[in-house]
């Protein structure tokens, strides 16, 4: 039996070379506020899928839906001031 401990090695070898970069953590961050209303969402509709959603349900998911969509345009919103000319936002 070969030890899996070798191909390991194998794999993690350029781990320490695989780390994210500065620029890419800071539009991680940037994304972050949209990242966590699609988490909301998702769980929202994963909540119905065992059962028949109820009213209750259905207002959790459309408020979660809205929420997503105010990140996204806020996020996009965001992009777009930043990258006009002459600081007219």
């Amino acid at each position: 039996m070969n030890p899996i401990v070798t191909v390991q090695d194998a794999v993690t070898a350029f781990a320490d070379f695989m780390e994210p970069t500065d620029a890419e953590l800071d539009a991680i961050e940037q994304e972050m506020p949209v990242i966590l209303a699609d988490v909301d969402l998702l769980d929202a509709q994963i909540v119905t899928l065992d059962r028949t959603p109820t009213e209750v349900d259905d207002r959790r998911i459309r408020r979660a839906r809205r929420r997503a969509l105010a990140a996204r345009v806020a996020l996009v919103n965001r992009a777009a001031g930043a990258s006009l000319p002459g600081g007219a936002a």
